[in-house]
């Protein structure tokens, strides 16, 4: 089991349409959701910009940050649907996934144990607790 995490803490996942992890681009049009691997090439996403409903991007490694550039590529190039981080995402990059375009990020229930849901909403108020507004705030 997984457990799904927005602005508002943790909840079950509610997406029943399963995910496709071998896409062909020719079939953008067939596919509702997405898997997608950190060494994605974002560009190579371009066609499910209009379709997808969802596009879920792996975080392999806490250390692994290549997804945050793919959710902001994939913002630049349109995409409006649900975008999900799923794998070793840690509390301490929730406000960066949020601000790089991620909805949301899917951990493990073994994650969600060692960093419990008021560790997520400590950082839930992503807009507000950047470091830039934090040096204006002192200027």
């Amino acid at each position: 089991m997984t457990v799904i995490i927005t602005d508002t803490g943790f909840a079950a996942d509610d997406w029943t349409h399963g995910f496709v992890a071998e896409f062909d681009t020719d079939a953008a049009n067939d596919i509702t959701s997405l898997d997608v691997a950190s060494d994605t090439d974002p560009a190579t996403l371009k066609g499910f910009v209009e379709t997808a409903q969802m596009i879920r991007v792996d975080f392999p490694a806490a250390s692994d940050g290549r997804g945050f550039t793919i959710a902001r590529q994939l913002r630049l190039m349109g995409y409006k649907g649900r975008l999900r981080a799923k794998g070793h995402v840690i509390a301490d990059q929730y406000a960066m996934a949020r601000r790089c375009g991620f909805d949301e990020v899917e951990i493990s229930e073994e994650l969600a144990a060692r960093q419990p849901e008021d560790q997520w909403l400590f950082r839930a108020d992503w807009k507000a607790h950047d470091y830039q507004s934090r040096l204006r705030a002192k200027a």
